[in-house]
C-alpha cells in the first residue's frame, strides 16, 4: 500500500507510555493514532461528531483495518498522521492513512468503515449530505458558512449555542444569559454544511461611549474550538463595527480566553474582575 496524498493531516507527539520494552512505539498504538486523526477529520469538516451523526441517522463503525509497518517511531517523535478519503460506497467509507516522521512513512494502511443504524448496527445508506460535504472538503471548498443579522432571524441558532456553552457547560444562571439587548444587537452565527450552528457572538453600541462597539456573548461549541470558527465570528463583528463608523470595539473577555483575543489584536485594559462567578478582563481593539 502506498502513502496517501496529504489531504488531511494531524500532528501528535509520541508519549513515553506508548513505547514498549524495545523502546519503540508498540504496534497497536499506530491504529490509535489513525483513529485520533479520523476524529480530527470530522472536526475539520465542521461536524460535532455525535450531534452530526444523530442528525444524519447513523454512525460509522470500523469494519476492517489493514496496516503495513515500514519503520518505527520512538518516544518524543513528532508524527504527522495523514488521511485521504478514497471513496464512499452505498453504506461504506474507505480511508487511506499514513503515519509519517518528516518525509519518512513509518506505517501505511487502509480503514474501511460501515455506516449503520446505531440501534441495530445494521448498514444503512450514507446520506447524500455527507457525501457532498466530503467531496467539498476534498476539493478545498469551505465547510462553514457565516451569517450575520437580527435576533428575529438567528435567535434560535445563536441561542442554542449560547445555552450549551454558558448555561450547560459553564453553569451560568439562565436569567443572566438572556437580556433585551439581543433584540437590537447584530448577531453572527457560523453554520456547518448540515445547517447546525457552531459558534456565535453579538455586537452592540457601548452605552455612554459614542463610536465604540461592544462585542459579547462569544460562544463556540466545545467540539469545534480550535477550528477558527470563533475567530470568524469575532472578525465579522469587528467588521460590522467598523462599517458603521466605530473607532473602537471592546469586549469583556473571560480570562481563560484572553490569549485568543490577544492573538486577534485585542489589548487588555484595566484589572481582572468577576462576572457571573467567572474572572473577566476588558479588552479593546482600535479600528482604523
Amino acid at each position: 500500500m502506498t502513502e496517501p496524498s496529504q489531504v488531511f493531516s494531524h500532528r501528535l507527539r509520541v508519549r513515553w507510555s506508548e513505547v514498549d520494552m524495545q523502546r519503540i512505539v508498540f504496534n497497536a498504538h499506530y491504529l490509535a493514532y489513525l483513529d485520533v486523526a479520523i476524529t480530527e477529520y470530522w472536526r475539520a469538516l465542521g461536524l460535532p461528531y455525535f450531534e452530526a451523526m444523530e442528525a444524519l441517522g447513523g454512525e460509522f463503525y470500523l469494519k476492517k483495518a489493514t496496516l503495513e509497518y515500514h519503520a518505527s517511531a520512538r518516544a518524543d517523535d513528532l508524527l504527522d498522521i495523514t488521511l485521504r478519503h478514497i471513496r464512499t460506497g452505498n453504506s461504506s467509507m474507505l480511508m487511506a492513512g499514513a503515519v509519517k516522521r518528516g518525509d519518512a512513512v513509518l506505517v501505511s494502511g487502509e480503514l474501511l468503515y460501515v455506516f449503520a443504524d446505531p440501534s441495530t448496527q445494521k448498514p444503512t445508506p450514507v446520506p447524500e449530505a455527507l457525501r457532498a460535504l466530503q467531496a467539498s472538503y476534498a476539493a478545498g471548498e469551505p465547510v462553514f458558512e457565516l451569517k450575520t443579522g437580527a435576533w428575529s432571524e438567528f435567535g434560535p441558532a445563536a441561542g442554542s449555542v449560547r445555552h450549551e456553552v454558558f448555561v450547560e457547560e459553564q453553569g451560568i444562571p439562565k436569567e443572566l444569559e438572556w437580556d433585551d439587548a439581543d433584540q437590537t444587537a447584530v448577531h453572527a452565527v457560523v453554520f456547518n454544511r448540515l445547517g447546525q450552528p457552531l459558534a456565535t457572538g453579538r455586537l452592540l453600541p457601548q452605552p455612554g461611549a459614542p463610536g465604540v462597539g461592544r462585542i459579547g456573548r462569544m460562544a463556540v461549541k466545545k467540539a469545534l474550538r480550535g477550528t477558527r470558527v470563533g475567530r470568524a465570528v469575532l472578525e465579522a463583528l469587528v467588521k460590522a463595527s467598523a462599517e458603521r463608523g466605530d473607532h473602537e470595539v471592546l469586549l469583556h473577555a473571560q480570562t481563560s480566553a484572553e490569549a485568543f483575543y490577544l492573538r486577534c489584536g485585542f489589548t487588555p485594559r484595566g484589572e481582572v474582575y468577576e462576572e457571573a462567578g467567572i474572572p473577566h478582563r476588558e479588552m479593546f481593539r482600535t479600528l482604523v
